[in-house]
């Protein structure tokens, strides 16, 4: 196991819902954080949070800018990064049976979804490849491994996530880079509340998706996890 003592995480998304739950869990554990939000007066409790412990950068998927500010802020304040978490991530409805056109739509999943995260990857490479234990988790989706309607574009975007997470472990693997596709089903977040297939109390917490990263975070080199399956029902996948 590594100690999470004085290691850096880089967190998107970290506002709320899965996000924040693991930014929570790693500040717990003592990792120092660097939390990359659309609007950073958005954090919850921001007070409560050790400044020397904890920063707080813009992070808009679709504006490169923000991704590269980030980084280098993150080099900046900490000298270097050992974990990146893509956490950041969309939904829109695109189907294979709509008739209007929503390319729109497609495109704004695919480059929230995927684009985003593999600017990040590349841009935060150089410094994982230097802690010698250097981790990546891409925020996936249950709906990456298994199709189970005609919901086309958000499977599509999460099938390549979990692509690129393939790729990246195969790609960092010797500098001792490992990287996890994390893909949960119907998590208990506010962008679940409309499910109607699903109770909502019977979603998996995002608390408990944020004690799997932790744990991920902190297995050795020889311990790799290329995909985390976690479901809330007995579907054919996890």
């Amino acid at each position: 196991m590594i100690s999470s003592k004085g290691r850096v995480v880089m967190i998107s998304g970290a506002n709320r819902g899965i996000g924040l739950a693991i930014a929570r869990n790693l500040y717990t554990a003592g990792f120092f954080l660097s939390l990359g939000v659309r609007n950073k007066d958005s954090m919850p409790n921001i007070d409560e949070w050790d400044e020397k412990k904890v920063m707080i950068s813009k992070y808009d998927a679709i504006d490169k800018n923000t991704h590269t500010d980030w980084v280098n802020s993150t080099i900046n304040q900490y000298g270097k990064i050992d974990a990146l978490v893509n956490n950041a991530g969309i939904y829109e409805s695109v189907s294979v049976s709509d008739e209007k056109d929503n390319e729109e739509a497609l495109d704004l999943m695919w480059s929230v979804n995927v684009k985003a995260p593999l600017s990040m990857t590349r841009l935060s490479l150089p410094y994982l490849r230097k802690s010698i234990a250097g981790r990546i988790i891409n925020v996936a989706s249950l709906a990456g491994k298994a199709v189970f309607d005609d919901g086309v574009g958000y499977s599509m975007t999460k099938f390549a996530a979990v692509a690129l997470s393939h790729a990246t472990r195969h790609g960092g693997w010797d500098d001792g880079v490992r990287c996890t596709a994390l893909c949960p089903g119907y998590v208990a977040t506010d962008l679940t509340r409309s499910v109607e297939s699903m109770p909502f109390e019977e979603m998996t917490s995002p608390e408990d998706l944020a004690e799997l990263v932790k744990t991920v975070l902190c297995l050795s080199n020889s311990a790799s996890v290329a995909e985390l399956v976690v479901n809330c029902r007995p579907d054919i996948v996890g």
